[in-house]
């Protein structure tokens, strides 16, 4: 990439006299400069290193000593968003197809095999970021606004979904389920019929759009998590217990996990706990057996104090029986 085009993307400024005028790839890790690279320093650390192995150029965002005029030195305001800016220009360049979907229908894609071509991105860290300037050219990459930024794409398209129904269940129960797809039989996988619309729709896509995939087993999502457990809400094996807690940590599905629950076990005991902040969701108040909380020793109260054979969590995960434990395996005074 020519210099002029690196500042003009990144808004940098040149504060040396070099005389390079180009270089030849753009790097992060210090130790795999080959001479003409130009060095993103987000460890500025490595600066120096970058430039023994023979960079052209360094990117930087903090006091740096100017070392060798003779190469680039770009200073900008944030690296980060220089990164991206760069990143942005190198994605429309290799022809990267971009599809976004909810943060459900993500979650169940990391649980399918499809071919290296087809990319789920999971999360906004720099590794991500780094893996997604070395995508192969025509690459698809599938990604949730929700955990990634939007702004780094071009041309994003939506799953449409398809109401065309190609999931047959043939059993199910409330946490797994046996179902026909594309003439194939997979029996009791680890997946609540409540998704079942989501994985339908994911599958359909993936055929739409030519990717070839294979389901393997399932493993249980953070959301709608199981975790069965006693009357001191010790965590017990699955299936051993009738009491029976499911986490959620996406309140925008909570309203229809809710409903969801009631039809399938209408002859159950149910309670609902959900974060006091999530009052004002549309008609949430006029369920009952709904308890609301500010913090996660009031969940614990609150199961403690209800007879329930099931109790959905919102807003939390498991991890709060830990926390319980350890407050009471305090040893006292009495």
């Amino acid at each position: 990439m020519r210099l002029e085009n690196v500042l003009a993307l990144t808004h940098g400024r040149l504060v040396s006299k070099p005389f390079v005028s180009s270089f030849t790839e753009t790097v992060f890790e210090s130790k795999k400069i080959k001479r003409g690279d130009l060095f993103i320093a987000f460890d500025e650390d490595k600066i120096e290193e970058a430039i023994i192995n023979g960079a052209y150029g360094i990117i930087f965002d903090k006091p740096t000593q100017i070392s060798d005029n003779e190469i680039a030195w770009i200073k900008v305001d944030s690296i980060d968003k220089a990164f991206k800016k760069l990143l942005r220009f190198r994605l429309i360049q290799k022809n990267i197809t971009v599809y976004s979907c909810d943060l459900i229908t993500l979650k169940l894609a990391v649980q399918i095999f499809t071919e290296t071509s087809f990319n789920v991105i999971q999360s906004n860290n720099k590794i991500t970021q780094k893996q997604l300037w070395n995508l192969d050219e025509n690459s698809k990459i599938l990604f949730s606004p929700e955990l990634y930024d939007e702004n780094i794409f071009t041309n994003i398209q939506s799953i449409n979904n398809d109401l065309t129904d190609k999931i047959v269940i043939k059993d199910k129960t409330l946490f797994e389920t046996s179902f026909i797809y594309d003439n194939i039989f997979y029996e009791r996988v680890f997946i609540s019929p409540f998704f079942i619309p989501y994985l339908e729709n994911l599958l359909n896509f993936l055929n739409t759009i030519g990717v070839n995939f294979r389901l393997k087993t399932f493993t249980q999502m953070e959301h709608f998590e199981a975790v069965f457990v006693n009357n001191l809400m010790e965590i017990k094996e699955f299936g051993t217990s009738d009491k029976v807690l499911i986490f959620e940590t996406y309140i925008n599905i909570v309203q229809s996990e809710i409903e969801f629950i009631k039809d399938f076990v209408n002859w159950a005991t149910l309670i609902f706990i959900l974060p006091a902040d999530s009052m004002q969701l549309a008609n949430i108040k006029e369920y009952e057996n709904i308890y609301f909380y500010k913090n996660k020793k009031e969940i614990i109260r609150i199961l403690k104090n209800n007879r329930f054979n099931f109790a959905l969590i919102a807003g939390s995960d498991k991890s709060i029986l830990n926390e319980s434990s350890t407050i009471l395996n305090q040893p006292t005074l009495f």
